[in-house]
């Protein structure tokens, strides 16, 4: 079977995140997206943990699933903040765990580290070597993934808070870390100039805030297994195989990809930025250093190289970010959300969308134009103004993809209006 898995969200118990995040609201929207397996993230918040204890039911696999059937693995991610080698470090971990039972011996463990109830996503002052021997002494069964592991300010590799190999982060513990988060702002084939990454596997999810299809799923990991199961899961990390892709924004969509200032409106690729030596020419501070940079320092490796066996990747926009751009209005207004419900009734989901629909078939349901974005964004042809300290990137509109005209849809705009409820 065919699981297409974004492990790695939030609940609204974490900060930032909508106060309408629930089990009931993100089924609903997985399904919309056609994302086929979610985590449950922030699964220390006391108050998070009685909401799934209470929608979610364990049929002995490892994975819990609602009354209708729909699949949640268990994780959290924490927060990491220490010091290390004269250095302030701030790393996020995504936690996978086994069952309920292990979740409360590791919700007890960073009970007795901190406090778990103030936020989904919680602070420690653990390192990430610790982190690792602390949680395997509870279950072997245990994963942790470092996550988006290049941004700025609390990953792996971040240019102001993070470490330049895996062995300064995680030490004896280093050969226990199977997998890496990418992130938004780098795509595997930056991943692949760096060396010590060989025999990592390389996994995408969302890391979303919200239960909205422009967030959740906007990146995932696709498994191929026999049975949905936490122990197979846990076997294509570990193991050879059973992970078969992964999906990915282009990495210019990402909030960190190039280095700027977001308050100085100052942004530059990383050879611009050396010029300047990192220093923002407006109000003369540092720059954010974005993933860009930083991936070219540690690079051992040119970019294009490619690693033997290495998982093959799409790069993917949201529909509902294409939809916005090419009918020119905010993304969750009625205009853009019509055209949206009217392409999912037809064709069921997000990502068949995205992937798999004809441009003959997509051409009986929307405009041209649409048609034609909605192909550039499967084939990555679609260009994108990267993004900057904290700062999403944008789909750029050449003159060969102009604005779309919509004339001949607005007879069918206000009929769809009146299906809005169906999802919205």
């Amino acid at each position: 079977m065919k699981v297409i898995a974004d492990l790695h969200i939030h609940s609204r118990y974490s900060r930032a995140c909508s106060t309408a995040l629930s089990i009931a609201n993100l089924e609903k929207w997985a399904r919309v997206k056609g994302v086929n397996l979610l985590g449950t993230g922030d699964f220390t918040h006391p108050e998070w943990i009685k909401e799934l204890k209470s929608t979610l039911f364990d049929d002995g696999t490892g994975i819990y699933k609602t009354k209708s059937g729909f699949p949640f693995m268990l994780t959290t991610e924490v927060s990491s903040i220490y010091s290390q080698d004269d250095k302030g470090r701030r790393v996020h971990n995504v936690i996978f765990a086994p069952s309920l039972e292990v979740v409360s011996q590791i919700t007890e463990y960073f009970k007795s580290k901190g406090r778990v109830d103030y936020d989904g996503r919680p602070i420690f002052k653990i390192s990430c070597r610790d982190l690792i021997y602390d949680l395997r002494k509870i279950s072997d069964k245990i994963e942790v993934i470092p996550a988006h592991i290049w941004t700025p300010w609390f990953s792996l590799f971040g240019s102001n808070s993070g470490f330049d190999t895996l062995k300064d982060a995680f030490g004896d513990q280093t050969q226990h870390i199977n997998a890496l988060e990418t992130g938004m702002s780098s795509d595997p084939e930056m991943n692949w100039r760096l060396s010590q990454l060989d025999g990592k596997k390389l996994v995408s999810f969302s890391d979303s805030h919200s239960f909205w299809p422009w967030r959740l799923g906007r990146e995932a990991t696709i498994f191929e297994m026999k049975e949905l199961t936490y122990n197979n899961i846990l076997k294509s990390l570990r193991g050879d195989s059973g992970i078969t892709s992964t999906i990915e924004v282009d990495p210019g969509y990402g909030k960190y990809h190039i280095d700027g200032h977001r308050n100085c409106s100052v942004e530059m690729e990383p050879e611009d930025a050396i010029k300047h030596n990192n220093i923002c020419p407006v109000c003369k501070k540092p720059l954010t250093l974005g993933v860009a940079h930083r991936v070219e320092e540690l690079a051992d490796r040119k970019l294009g190289f490619k690693p033997k066996n290495a998982l093959p990747f799409q790069k993917i926009i949201p529909l509902s970010e294409i939809l916005a751009k090419a009918i020119g209005k905010n993304i969750a207004t009625k205009s853009v959300w019509a055209v949206y419900n009217k392409l999912i009734e037809s064709f069921k989901s997000e990502y068949n969308v995205l992937l798999n629909v004809s441009k003959n078939n997509l051409l009986k349901q929307t405009p041209v134009k649409i048609a034609e974005l909605i192909m550039l964004n499967r084939e990555g042809l679609l260009k994108v103004k990267p993004g900057f300290d904290g700062v999403y990137g944008e789909i750029v509109l050449d003159s060969n993809v102009k604005k779309s005209n919509l004339d001949n849809f607005e007879n069918e705009l206000s009929s769809n209006q009146k299906s809005l409820g169906k999802f919205i």
